[in-house]
């Protein structure tokens, strides 16, 4: 068997749109994109270090707690309602794993500023 290549996310899925679930089980509704971050607070032994000759512990961390989780940033992330038969709707962040984003949607989804703070401030950005 060969390998479907993966689908391409070109634009975002718009706000209040309902789509079905890839697997067909259930749908939902878009509230809108978001960037799938890492609690690094979660793990007790988040990482090794030749000085500790171990595991750090959580306690003597250093660098910042939300990071953007590694495994999903290819992938397009939305937070939506989920929308199943005989139940409330559930609100809750879905990660498309099966759908690729563009290079360009890819920079703009991961920016540390929005392009509107680019735009206000093109100093800081010739300077890096």
């Amino acid at each position: 068997m060969t390998a479907l290549p993966p689908l391409s996310h070109d634009q975002l899925l718009a706000s209040g749109t309902e789509h079905p679930s890839p697997g067909g089980m259930y749908s939902f509704r878009v509230l809108g994109p978001c960037c799938r971050l890492f609690d690094r607070e979660e793990l007790p032994w988040p990482c090794c270090r030749l000085q500790w000759r171990t595991k750090e512990p959580s306690w003597r961390r250093v660098g910042r707690r939300f990071v953007p989780d590694l495994a999903a940033r290819r992938c397009p992330s939305y937070v939506v309602e989920l929308l199943q038969p005989g139940l409330k709707p559930t609100q809750t962040v879905l990660t498309l794993f099966a759908e690729r984003l563009s290079p360009e949607l890819q920079r703009w989804w991961y920016a540390k500023k929005t392009s509107s703070e680019l735009t206000e401030n093109p100093e800081e950005t010739e300077e890096r």
